[in-house]
């Protein structure tokens, strides 16, 4: 290499350094060689350090929204079975990773028994949001709830439900596998309230909807989350073993092997609101 060739590479090299460009910079030696070996043209150069760079820029920028999603576990639809839950319709689950639902602010509903893949397709979709650049928020109805009345004792209440507000698209875990302390019905409600028709939601549970009173332990309160968690919603049944369990199904007995079939009633009827706007689907279920 000449020597104003070599001026010119530092300058290259400077610039890169000055523009934040590290994988460019780490692979410019080796495309210079390609291009000295004819295995590539100075413009296909170009467009392979700008590719490395942008990719590693976008692994860096969803890695760190999956950590201000608190999605520490990645699930991808990809890897979930869904020849071991036949009762899923594949395709309308992967109508559901185009994100439509989270530009529309409706909220799906995954109900089915222990260990069936509902934590996993929630998750699955979240990440998919995140990739799409959409804000995600993941927790669980136990967790929310308790930072929730954490807020109200701090007399943070409003900044909470608006901090939870902000994600396009938040996913409440596990709704039924844990009782809810006493009050916390009331301030979910306030969560949901603050969401209905702004932001969407995925919400996984154990119980039917005809149970909700009962998880909350307020059929009023229930009765006031579901008018507003199903007037534009998906729901899915899954009505299958669980995943957790397929390993050691000869050692499980046979009432837990049984299926716990969820049924959700129709959704209930609102009022003073206009028929027209409802986009209830319970034809995935």
């Amino acid at each position: 290499m000449t020597g104003h060739g070599h001026t010119t590479l530092e300058s290259i090299r400077r610039s890169l350094v000055g523009l934040r460009m590290p994988r460019a910079l780490e692979m410019l030696d080796a495309t210079l060689r390609r291009i000295e070996q004819g295995e590539i043209d100075g413009i296909e150069a170009l467009d392979h350090l700008l590719l490395e760079e942008l990719t590693l820029r976008e692994s860096r920028r969803i890695k760190a929204a999956l950590m201000m999603a608190r999605l520490t576990t990645v699930k991808t639809l990809a890897s979930f079975d869904f020849a071991f839950q036949p009762s899923l319709d594949r395709h309308r689950i992967l109508a559901l990773a185009e994100l439509k639902f989270i530009d529309r602010a409706e909220a799906v509903h995954l109900l089915g028994p222990p260990g069936t893949g509902k934590s996993h397709l929630a998750i699955a979709l979240a990440v998919d949001a995140v990739k799409a650049g959409k804000s995600v928020y993941f927790s669980t109805l136990a967790e929310i709830i308790a930072s929730l009345a954490k807020a109200e004792r701090e007399g943070q209440l409003r900044e909470r439900i608006r901090f939870l507000s902000r994600a396009a698209l938040l996913v409440v875990d596990e709704i039924g596998y844990l009782p809810v302390t006493p009050g916390g019905g009331n301030l979910f409600f306030q969560l949901v309230n603050a969401r209905y028709e702004k932001g969407a939601m995925i919400l996984t549970s154990n119980r039917g909807f005809a149970e909700w009173g009962e998880v909350f332990g307020d059929p009023v309160v229930a009765t006031a989350l579901l008018d507003r968690l199903l007037h534009h919603a998906v729901v899915i049944q899954i009505e299958g073993s669980s995943y957790r369990l397929r390993q050691h199904a000869e050692l499980v007995p046979e009432h837990v092997r049984s299926k716990a079939l969820i049924t959700p009633p129709p959704a209930p009827k609102r009022r003073g609101r206009p028929p027209g706007g409802t986009s209830m689907d319970h034809s995935t279920g």
